[in-house]
């Protein structure tokens, strides 16, 4: 469905290398911090910006080789970009039905209605909820096979994130070859709906996980130092020093409960991954 392959981009204080692959019928999440390269990879997906080497397929095409009719089957959520606040929903009819050949006004106007949004207001009067809403059933209007959605729950409510992200999974689920890359700072939206996870940083790839075995098999050890120098360091991701003594991350957790009855483990998360795999060292 997707595939990057070391794509570069050089700017004055940020590197761009990224690489990772999307399997059909797979929601993908791409996690990272403000600057950490999530925005800017999108937009090479979507040809915005200039690449400085790397590959990018689409579809099964070379990004190259990609036609405007070939762009109709990819659905886009930006957070930074947005309709004119000058139009009303009312406007999009004719604009997307003249964009995409498969756009479903039915299917979009029932939704609207789901999600109770004005189709006569100005867009520029809309709550940011109101907007990211109807960035995603745009989206979603013309039965694309990819979608790439930047924070596309950015400014919703915990109910509306919720609405939102059910939408996307019925939306996977009309067609086992549709396939999302999402990014989210809210970890709990990519746990529930992500079948696996990139993490970036400072430009590049860190860490891939499927979303299952990081619920599973993750977890955050605490220990003093007598423990920790005591402590197979084999399966330890990262490490990092505090007033107790030690907090490690491990994608092995089963091996720490049976080795180390004696210390602390908790079960990992996104949010712990995230923090330990920047802010902490090499074990």
């Amino acid at each position: 469905m997707l595939k990057i392959d070391h794509i570069r981009k050089q700017y004055q204080d940020f590197c761009l290398d990224c690489s990772l692959e999307i399997a059909p019928g797979r929601i993908t999440g791409l996690i990272g911090q403000n600057g950490a390269g999530k925005s800017t990879t999108f937009k090479a997906l979507l040809g915005l910006i200039d690449l400085d080497g790397g590959q990018i397929q689409l579809l099964g095409k070379d990004h190259g080789d990609f036609t405007a009719k070939d762009r109709q089957a990819i659905g886009v959520v930006l957070s930074d970009s947005g309709f004119s606040g000058y139009f009303t929903i009312n406007d999009l009819f004719p604009i997307l039905k003249s964009l995409y050949a498969s756009f479903n006004p039915d299917l979009f106007r029932n939704q609207l209605q789901i999600f109770q949004l004005p189709l006569n207001k100005k867009i520029k009067d809309f709550s940011t909820g109101m907007k990211a809403k109807l960035k995603v059933l745009v989206a979603i209007s013309h039965q694309a096979k990819l979608l790439i959605l930047d924070e596309p729950t950015a400014g919703l409510d915990i109910i509306a994130r919720d609405e939102l992200l059910e939408l996307l999974q019925k939306y996977m689920e009309e067609d086992e070859e549709r396939s999302i890359i999402i990014s989210s700072h809210i970890a709990s939206d990519l746990e529930s709906l992500c079948d696996d996870i990139y993490m970036i940083h400072e430009g590049k790839i860190i860490f891939h996980e499927d979303t299952d075995v990081l619920l599973s098999q993750y977890a955050l050890l605490k220990v003093d130092e007598d423990q920790y120098q005591q402590l197979d360091k084999q399966y330890l991701l990262r490490s990092k020093k505090e007033s107790y003594g030690y907090r490690c991350i491990t994608g092995q957790k089963q091996y720490y409960l049976e080795n180390n009855p004696q210390i602390v483990i908790e079960k990992g998360s996104i949010d712990e991954v995230i923090t330990m795999m920047i802010r902490g060292e090499m074990a």
